[in-house]
């Protein structure tokens, strides 16, 4: 009997999933995250992301999906293509609360206004100055 190679990968997936302890889920998930939202603020497809780091789109998708890990080489790789260090792909922030909570803005709607509250108050900061107020 022939098994697909996609329905071998799932089935070995859900076996070793089951070994998995919280923590190495959490990781997993985090990387996978990071990926899929830094590709996305990037606007770069699964198949250019895996063109640029000589994976095949499955392989990325894989990961993304978190049905594979990666080795350091290639998180170095994948890093090196989204712009980031490589370390920063193994940190969870926000942008990954907002993935999961399915938030009804995207990311970018997020870093807009993270944007534009920090040059308001750098231009009240600067009034300030110019004024002289001392207290």
């Amino acid at each position: 009997m022939y098994i697909g190679v996609t329905k071998l990968s799932t089935l070995v997936y859900t076996v070793l999933d089951k070994f998995m302890n919280p923590e190495q889920k959490k990781l997993r998930e985090v990387l996978s995250a990071n990926i899929k939202i830094r590709r996305k603020v990037m606007n770069i497809s699964q198949e250019k992301l895996a063109e640029a780091t000589d994976l095949s789109a499955q392989t990325i998708n894989d990961i993304e999906g978190g049905r594979m890990w990666v080795s350091d080489k290639t998180i170095v790789k994948l890093a090196q293509v989204l712009q980031v260090e490589a370390y920063q792909l193994l940190i969870p922030d926000i942008e990954i609360q907002v993935e999961k909570e399915k938030a009804p803005f995207p990311c970018e709607l997020l870093f807009s206004l993270q944007k534009s509250i920090q040059q308001g108050i750098d231009l009240q900061f600067d009034k300030i100055l110019k004024s002289g107020v001392t207290r």
